[in-house]
């Protein structure tokens, strides 16, 4: 708990996966991947309740292993259409009904993100708990990002400077958290709010695992930092 807020942790976690098959079991430096963000979620004094969704058994099996909670979710929730925003509605609401609590803050922790650090899930709360109905995680960028129109490429803004060091930062939506109070969540059923709280988080912490390159990138990288 934090200032009183009862703060549920949600890791969507669904059998299918075209990129990588079985991708949110498949072992990432001796460990299945999500395993990895429950691990971190599990050193947040903040959270109050980890869960699971899923829609599969083995993964559901892993996630009680490591010492998750699981909830299994119906078919409508687990395609390739279904948003994120109804697949934590009914976690949160069974789970309510079943503990006989009220939830005040939802975190979303995708396991594709497995680098993400403690520090960051707590920002990400803190700053709920200070006022914001929904944060999000994004990375710092100083590219030259455009959109390109009849083969011509033409900058967002057009007086960049060439050289990179000059260039003020722009920022792009990381999946790697999102928070929102459960009442906006439930009034509006959406994450995105018009006065949306950023954290903003370092790049290996924004990386989202999706292909086999990914998950070898991701190794490189714990590899590198366990070598330190």
């Amino acid at each position: 708990m934090f200032n009183d807020l009862n703060v549920i942790a949600i890791v969507p976690a669904r059998g299918g996966s075209k990129g990588v098959p079985r991708k949110n079991i498949k072992l990432l430096a001796g460990k299945p991947l999500l395993v990895h963000t429950c691990l971190t979620a599990m050193r947040v004094p903040e959270i109050d309740y980890l869960l699971v969704s899923t829609d599969d058994d083995e993964i559901a099996g892993v996630a009680r292993n490591c010492g998750a909670n699981v909830i299994i979710r119906p078919a409508h929730l687990a395609n390739d259409t279904a948003a994120t925003e109804p697949v934590l509605m009914h976690a949160i609401e069974q789970v309510e009904q079943e503990l006989g609590i009220c939830f005040d803050v939802v975190l979303v922790l995708e396991p594709t993100s497995p680098l993400r650090s403690k520090e960051t899930i707590t920002k990400a709360i803190e700053m709920v708990a200070s006022g914001f109905t929904s944060v999000l995680a994004v990375k710092q960028t100083t590219d030259n990002i455009g959109f390109i129109k009849d083969g011509v490429f033409s900058p967002i803004n057009t007086n960049a400077p060439r050289r990179r060091q000059m260039r003020a930062p722009y920022y792009i939506e990381s999946s790697t958290i999102y928070a929102a109070t459960v009442d906006y969540l439930r009034e509006t059923g959406t994450l995105v709010c018009d006065r949306w709280g950023a954290v903003v988080v370092a790049d290996h912490e924004a990386v989202d695992i999706n292909t086999e390159n990914d998950f070898e990138y991701v190794e490189f990288l714990i590899q590198r930092r366990s070598d330190k």
